[in-house]
């Protein structure tokens, strides 16, 4: 075992406080599952089925527990079922997850769809804590983390910013809850600026306003995503593990901005951006001009094999699966190490593209991290090295069983 990884299984030996886990997960009108409820006990857990029959359903449920639309980006009606089956058109269900927790500051956490809209109100999503509603999603973050990987981020590093942007926000989140309500605030703000311009409102005090908080918020994200991704580069580039060292780097304007000026100064400079750009942004219906560089809703994550000096876009699949497996166990660590709060970590037919020996080496280090993982794959047999140390369960059909 490697100092990197015994310091951080003291860690998780000496203060789970700080490793968070769900005891009971219980779904109600989530995709296939009407009525589930699961207990865990706490431990890691395989769940294993053919395709098709609600494994990544499950693991999906748990990640609308922190910010955002979940590991697929679904929209609040694209989850909901009457059944089991899938609603259809514009027909909207109430649907909800809720969680025990271990670990954490709170309890129980959940979330869903408890208002039924109608043609004249959204779907929204509502959240509660112990409980009690909270006002948004945001606060999710205080008090759960998690992490996944899916078949669907093999190609992460080949598709468009927006996947990798939001891969590094969710990092950020779990070492800095703050940073879900600052994106939130930012978003708001700009989709309220976007508003008025396409209406053709020019109110200068409005609008100056609403530039004024994207600008302060735009700085503070992009602070954040610097920080992380900082020590998350430096973390991995010194971890002797199984997995290749990633190094990190964020093409942005006010990243970049930001290297070299106080975030005073910075933040000026995006409101004067925002302001000259008003009319374009109203005629184009966009945020932010290719010639002045990314905004914060535009900033990407580029990442570079460290050992091959090479873009990860550019390496081959597997290397790319075993990029991404690195970054998001070096995160895990580094929440672990620094923030003393150990992520739960979801891996989706995690067994595609990795050899035998990393596949161990994968088990291995969940458990050194000391993270509760949920597992999915179709052959129980590929789990074996996780005999006497997680929960296995059969899923069939929106059932889940204990299978051992």
């Amino acid at each position: 075992m490697t100092q990197g990884l015994a310091s951080v299984s003291s860690i998780a030996a000496t203060a789970r406080q700080g490793r968070l886990a769900a005891t009971r997960l219980t779904l109600t009108n989530f995709r296939n599952y009407t009525n589930a409820r699961f207990d865990t006990d706490g431990m890691s857990v395989v769940l294993t089925g053919d395709n098709g029959a609600g494994k990544t359903n499950f693991l999906e449920a748990i990640s609308f527990l922190v910010p955002g639309s979940g590991l697929r980006g679904a929209k609040l009606s694209d989850v909901a079922s009457i059944n089991g089956k899938p609603l259809a058109g514009e027909a909207f269900v109430r649907w909800g997850v809720a969680a025990n927790l271990q670990g954490s500051s709170v309890e129980t956490i959940g979330t869903g769809l408890e208002k039924i809209p109608t043609s004249a109100v959204r779907a929204k999503r509502a959240v509660h804590v112990d409980g009690q509603a909270v006002r948004t999603q945001s606060q999710l973050a205080e008090h759960f983390s998690c992490h996944w990987l899916t078949p669907q981020m093999d190609r992460l590093f080949q598709g468009g910013s927006d996947g990798r942007r939001r891969f590094l926000d969710r990092l950020v989140f779990s070492m800095d809850p703050a940073h879900a309500g600052r994106t939130s605030a930012y978003m708001h703000a700009m989709r309220e600026r976007a508003r008025l311009l396409k209406d053709g409102k020019m109110d200068d005090a409005w609008l100056s306003a609403l530039e004024e908080t994207m600008a302060a918020k735009g700085v503070a994200v992009a602070a954040a995503r610097m920080d992380v991704a900082k020590r998350l580069g430096d973390f991995c580039e010194n971890h002797d593990g199984a997995f290749p060292a990633a190094h990190l780097v964020i093409d942005g304007m006010v990243e970049n901005l930001l290297e070299n000026n106080p975030a005073l100064q910075v933040e000026e400079r995006i409101k004067d951006v925002l302001k000259t750009s008003r009319i374009s942004d109203g005629q184009k219906g966009a945020t932010g001009s290719a010639a002045e560089g990314r905004l914060s809703h535009q900033s990407d994550l580029v990442v570079t094999h460290l050992s091959k000096s090479a873009p990860a876009a550019m390496c081959s699949t597997g290397e790319q699966k075993m990029l991404l497996t690195g970054l998001v166990l070096g995160a895990a660590r580094l929440s672990a190490l620094d923030e003393g709060r150990i992520p739960v970590l979801l891996l989706d037919e995690v067994c595609a593209h990795l050899d035998e020996h990393h596949l161990g080496a994968l088990f291995d280090e969940v458990f050194d991290i000391g993270a509760q993982s949920w597992f999915t794959g179709t052959d129980a047999n590929l789990f074996v090295g996780l005999k006497g140390r997680a929960r296995f369960a059969a899923v069939d059909g929106g059932n889940i069983t204990i299978s051992e």
